[in-house]
């Protein structure tokens, strides 16, 4: 099973191929923010990666990280990754402070919208 090292939080075992927003919230119970519910809209559900960032994104995660004008090395949007190999993130964008009244809405199991893969 993939590892997933959360920066001051712990390492924990994910299922394979999970999405790593919901290994971020329901398996290591952090407050990360999904603002849209994992359909990449809103970039609410950055981590910066740490090691074991994967090569490719969905279309839909490059189109949404360069039109929110947050496309820098190593973040990416939780909600477009799924938990294939060991990983280590930060996470930039939390539930604490942010002034949010929730973390967000429900996140499919699936990556949504259907994802078209492509070099990031």
């Amino acid at each position: 099973m993939p590892k997933l090292m959360i920066e001051g939080v712990g390492e924990f075992e994910v299922a394979p191929g999970k999405r790593l927003i919901k290994a971020l919230v329901d398996d290591a119970g952090t407050d990360q923010l999904h603002a849209c519910g994992g359909v990449s809209r809103c970039t609410t559900c950055r981590v910066e990666f740490l090691d074991g960032e994967p090569d490719k994104m969905t279309a839909a995660e490059k189109e949404t990280l360069k039109v929110r004008e947050v496309d820098q090395p190593g973040v990416r949007l939780s909600c477009q990754i799924a938990c294939n190999h060991d990983m280590s993130v930060r996470l930039i964008s939390r539930l604490e402070g942010s002034g949010r009244k929730d973390q967000g809405s429900p996140v499919a199991d699936d990556i949504e919208p259907t994802p078209n893969w492509v070099e990031k």
